[in-house]
């Protein structure tokens, strides 16, 4: 199967892993483990949501080792992504200036905003890779798509 079949067929089962779900909490963590499942060469997939009260990054539904619970906007590449309000693939996390390391293995990552149906930036979804170069512009197209069908699902 190809890499765009396997991202389709994913998309898909999260389609209707969520429908008829609002809650985000329940789906971003369904999200989170199908992504984790499901992708091959990943250490570590979930989500950042942004807090107003503290105006920091939080950490929410995720399957992997334990992570970063705080990470403030422009730092790191969750942070950075999330001020951009654009997604980033980096290939070497050891190139990217401020990487946050939470785990040590971790040598790639690709971060996508969540946006909600109404354009609110809520936070990012994040998944982290044990080897350098993983992630390309296949994986940034079907999980930005991936991201809005998330989204799309919340009230």
């Amino acid at each position: 199967m190809s890499k765009e079949s396997s991202y389709s067929l994913m998309n898909n089962q999260l389609r209707a892993l969520i429908d008829g779900e609002p809650n985000l909490i329940a789906n971003l963590s369904n999200a989170s483990a199908l992504l984790y499942e499901t992708l091959p060469q990943i250490n570590w997939s979930g989500f950042y949501l942004f807090e107003e009260a503290s105006k920091e990054l939080v950490l929410g539904p995720f399957q992997g080792k334990v992570a970063c619970v705080r990470i403030q906007p422009g730092k790191g590449v969750c942070g950075t992504a999330f001020e951009q309000n654009r997604s980033i693939v980096v290939e070497d996390v050891n190139q990217f200036p401020g990487h946050i390391a939470c785990d040590a293995a971790s040598q790639s990552e690709i971060v996508v905003p969540l946006e909600t149906k109404n354009g609110e930036l809520i936070g990012v979804l994040d998944i982290d890779a044990p080897i350098t170069g993983r992630f390309d512009e296949i994986d940034q197209k079907y999980l930005e798509e991936f991201a809005v069908i998330l989204m799309n699902a919340v009230n």
